[in-house]
């Protein structure tokens, strides 16, 4: 089956040349085989527009199905962590997480992620959905003891110049130019909870809107979880009412918590808080893992009106527990 996502420009023709009533075919009589016969002896454009727009609500059908949301208690092994996942939202394990990622939203092949979280009521194929991404960082201890003394008007002029330097290599490498606008929210970090979070504004080349950055890390015994929003700039207020619930989500287990920490045995990372929130973590393993973000190609699939029958389809399905 052609990939529907390439044929964006021939569904652009289609949507150009019919109303959105033609978009309910499937509703229509039905033909008879010599009424069939004569339509297909006409190769016009029309034909091969339909064509395309059945292969794309097939497509994302099928997709859509193949997706297993949870709700509930969520171990992430590899991390010695738990996801407590209320209602309101699912979770997509790392092999679902990725087809949302790459094959839907289009982004680079990842292996770090290993499971993303959504709003409930929302699919991925709908225009006004976001996520949130979780991996795990195995670096070791991040000390905090510099929590309270980062200057972060400093450390925000050092990450759009880091941001700038990168920018022919990411070109070369055939990925838009990023700047990095501003903060988006101020970095902040809760020394009781171990966790911090901030956001960025970042602009990428060829993209109307801004693209939203926000970003939670919560500190471990042997490294730092780290969860990442999938939405745009205009989506800051309903991140911002959502950030209290993501957090208190995710906790690392018993034995892997940042108060387990003992320095006779464990490994202590090599950089601390600010180098968390400056992205200096992910550079060691190349300019690319530190400049890539997830983004979600908004626009794309508001062009077919999947809509109600995808998500009362996927509303079925949704599990308790997991482990990653």
């Amino acid at each position: 089956m052609k990939n529907p996502i390439r044929s964006y420009s021939a569904l652009t023709t289609f949507i150009c040349l019919f109303s959105t009533q033609t978009l309910a075919w499937s509703q229509e009589p039905v033909a008879t085989p010599a009424q069939e016969a004569q339509v297909l002896s006409e190769p016009t454009e029309v034909a091969v527009a339909l064509s395309e727009e059945e292969q794309y609500q097939l497509w994302a059908e099928q997709t859509l199905d193949s997706l297993t949301p949870v709700t509930g208690v969520v171990e992430i092994e590899d991390a010695g962590a738990t996801l407590t996942v209320p209602e309101q939202y699912y979770f997509l394990n790392q092999k679902d997480a990725r087809v949302v990622l790459e094959d839907i939203w289009g982004n680079p092949p990842s292996e770090s992620v290993l499971g993303m979280l959504l709003p409930a009521g929302l699919t991925p194929f709908d225009a006004e959905s976001w996520a949130v991404t979780i991996e795990f960082s195995q670096d070791g201890y991040v000390s905090d003891e510099d929590a309270a003394d980062i200057d972060y008007a400093e450390l925000l002029t050092q990450m759009q110049e880091d941001t700038e330097s990168v920018n022919e290599e990411r070109i070369s490498a055939g990925y838009p130019a990023m700047h990095l606008v501003g903060w988006a929210s101020t970095p902040f970090y809760d020394q009781t909870t171990n966790k911090m979070h901030w956001a960025k504004e970042l602009n990428v080349d060829g993209y109307e809107q801004n693209t939203l950055n926000y970003n939670i890390r919560v500190l471990g015994r042997k490294g730092v979880l780290v969860l990442n929003f999938i939405a745009a700039m205009e989506q800051k207020d309903i991140i911002d009412a959502q950030l209290d619930s993501v957090l208190a989500m995710a906790d690392f287990d018993q034995g892997s918590r940042y108060a387990d920490f003992d320095p006779e045995i464990d490994e202590v990372a090599a950089y601390g808080v600010g180098a968390l929130v400056a992205g200096k973590v992910l550079a060691k393993t190349g300019f690319l893992a530190a400049a890539i973000i997830f983004l979600k190609k908004f626009g794309i699939f508001i062009l077919i009106a999947i809509g109600a029958f995808l998500k009362k389809l996927f509303s079925r399905k949704t599990k308790t527990e997991e482990t990653v």
